[in-house]
C-alpha cells in the first residue's frame, strides 16, 4: 500500500470484559475454534468420498465449509491472542492488511454463496424433472468460481482506499480483528468517503444477496418444501442480522459492535457442521459410514 503512514503496529485490544474470566474466555473461543475446524473438515471428507453427495448441494456445502474453516482461522487465534497478553496483541501494518483483506474477501465470498445455494434449492424444488440439465457440473464450477472472485473484487474496493488513509496517531484498534468501523477510527484524514464507499459497498452485497435469498423461497411457495430448506434459512438469519446490525446501522458503538460481530465471525462457521449435520439424514448417514469403515479397517 502506498501511503505515508507513521504507524507500523497496530493493538488489537480485543472483546471487552473482565480480567478474570481471561482463561474461561480462552478455553471457550479455543474448543469453539477446534470444533470449528474439525466439524467443517468432517462435511469435507464426507462429502469427497461418499459418490452419494457428488450432488450440487453438497458441492456448495463443500465451499462453505471450506469458507468457514478459513473465515474462523482468520478472526479466531488473534481473538485468543487477545486474551492472553493484558495489554493486547500487537498486529503488524501489513498482517492487518491481510487480515482485513482476508476477512472481508472471506464474508462477502459467503454472501454470495448462500445466495447460490438458495438458487440451487428453488430449481431443486421448483424444476425437478430439469434440475439435473440446470444445474450441470460445469453450470456448478462457473458458479462457485464467480462467488470466490466477486468476493476478492468486493474485498479489494474496500481495502485499497481504506489503507491508502494515513495512519499516524493512535494505534489501539478498539476490536479483537481489523474491521473497517475500528480501523478509520485511527487514521488521520477526513474518512467520509471511504466510510461512504464501504457503507454503499457492503450495503449493495449484503442486502442484494439477501434479497436473491428471500426471493428464492417466496418462490418456492410451499411450507413443505420450505421446511427441506430451514437449515440453510439458519445459518443464512445468523450471519446476516449481526452483519447487518454493524456495517448499515447510523453511528457505531464500539462495545456492542465487538460483542455482536462474535456471532458472525465465530459461531456462524460453527453452526455449518452443527446444522446442516443434525437436521441432514444424508449427511448423517454418511457420518456413520464413515465412522464404520474407520472401525473396521482399525479391526483388521
Amino acid at each position: 500500500m502506498t501511503n505515508m503512514s507513521l504507524v507500523t503496529t497496530f493493538i488489537l485490544t480485543g472483546l471487552p470484559h473482565a480480567p478474570e474470566l481471561d482463561t474461561l474466555l480462552f478455553g471457550i473461543f479455543l474448543v469453539i475454534y477446534v470444533l470449528t475446524v474439525v466439524g467443517n473438515l468432517l462435511i469435507l471428507l464426507v462429502i469427497i468420498v461418499n459418490p452419494h453427495l457428488h450432488t450440487p448441494m453438497y458441492y456448495f456445502l463443500s465451499n462453505l465449509s471450506l469458507i468457514d474453516m478459513w473465515f474462523s482461522t482468520v478472526t479466531v487465534p488473534k481473538m485468543l491472542m487477545t486474551l492472553v497478553s493484558p495489554e493486547g496483541s500487537p498486529i503488524s501494518f501489513p498482517s492487518c492488511v491481510a487480515q482485513f483483506y482476508s476477512f472481508d474477501f472471506l464474508g462477502s465470498t459467503e454472501c454470495f454463496l448462500y445466495t447460490v445455494m438458495a438458487y440451487d434449492r428453488f430449481l431443486a424444488i421448483s424444476y425437478p424433472l430439469r434440475y439435473a440439465s440446470m444445474m450441470s457440473g460445469r453450470t456448478c464450477a462457473i458458479l462457485s468460481t464467480t462467488t470466490w472472485l466477486s468476493g476478492s473484487v468486493h474485498s479489494a474496493a474496500q481495502t485499497t482506499p481504506t489503507f491508502r488513509l494515513p495512519f499516524c496517531g493512535p494505534n489501539q484498534i478498539q476490536h479483537y480483528i481489523c474491521d473497517a468501523p475500528a480501523i478509520l477510527k485511527l487514521a488521520c484524514a477526513d474518512t467520509s468517503t471511504v466510510e461512504m464507499v464501504i457503507f454503499v459497498n457492503i450495503g449493495m452485497v449484503a442486502l442484494g444477496c439477501f434479497f436473491l435469498i428471500v426471493l428464492s423461497y417466496v418462490s418456492i411457495g410451499r411450507w413443505r418444501a420450505f421446511q427441506t430448506c430451514a437449515s440453510h434459512c439458519i445459518v443464512v438469519l445468523c450471519f446476516y442480522v449481526p452483519l447487518v446490525f454493524i456495517y448499515l446501522r447510523p453511528g457505531s458503538k464500539e462495545v456492542v459492535d465487538r460483542i455482536v460481530a462474535v456471532f458472525y465471525t465465530v459461531m456462524t462457521p460453527l453452526l455449518n457442521p452443527v446444522v446442516y449435520t443434525l437436521r441432514n439424514k444424508e449427511v448423517k448417514k454418511a457420518l456413520l459410514k464413515l465412522k464404520d469403515k474407520v472401525i473396521y479397517s482399525q479391526s483388521k
